[in-house]
């Protein structure tokens, strides 16, 4: 649950840093600060809380400072497809899910595509699920050699 909550919160976070040219750090902060205020049980657990906050500081952060390169990958599995045409919604949850597969050694990659898919359904239009599972699809095919390139 809380890895959810931390991928939904990075999710947003990236949305407002695209809208709005804030910081990883001001966006987390903006979106946890929303979540406490609608959740009373986030307020209950404030250790927990910390924890989610620090998780999509670290999944913001991580997405942001390796951007390029995600768009550059995700690009080449974009049949027809162009990044800068993607939803918003879309192109973050795409680039949080790449960032896990990628660069990331402590997430399963079905846990990764899963929970991009679920995010998609969420977040996103009635067909973001199925063309998120597409997409990544794509990238699960080549992920070995991905690792291999990760810069």
């Amino acid at each position: 649950m809380k890895r959810r909550l931390a991928r939904e919160i990075a999710v947003q976070s990236l949305y407002q840093m695209e809208m709005n040219e804030v910081d990883a750090e001001n966006a987390v902060a903006m979106i946890v600060e929303e979540a406490k205020q609608e959740e009373s049980e986030l307020e209950a657990d404030t250790a927990g809380l910390a924890q989610v906050a620090r998780r999509a500081f670290e999944l913001t952060a991580g997405v942001n400072e390796r951007r390029a390169a995600i768009d550059d990958l995700l690009q080449h599995y974009l049949t027809g497809w162009q990044m800068d045409r993607l939803s918003r919604v879309d192109r973050q949850i795409l680039r949080v899910a790449c960032y896990e597969l990628v660069y990331r050694e402590d997430v399963p990659p079905k846990a990764a595509i899963n929970e991009a898919i679920e995010l998609a359904k969420h977040f996103g239009t009635d067909e973001s699920g199925k063309f998120v599972n597409g997409v990544l699809g794509k990238v699960i095919g080549a992920l070995d050699e991905l690792k291999k390139q990760r810069k």
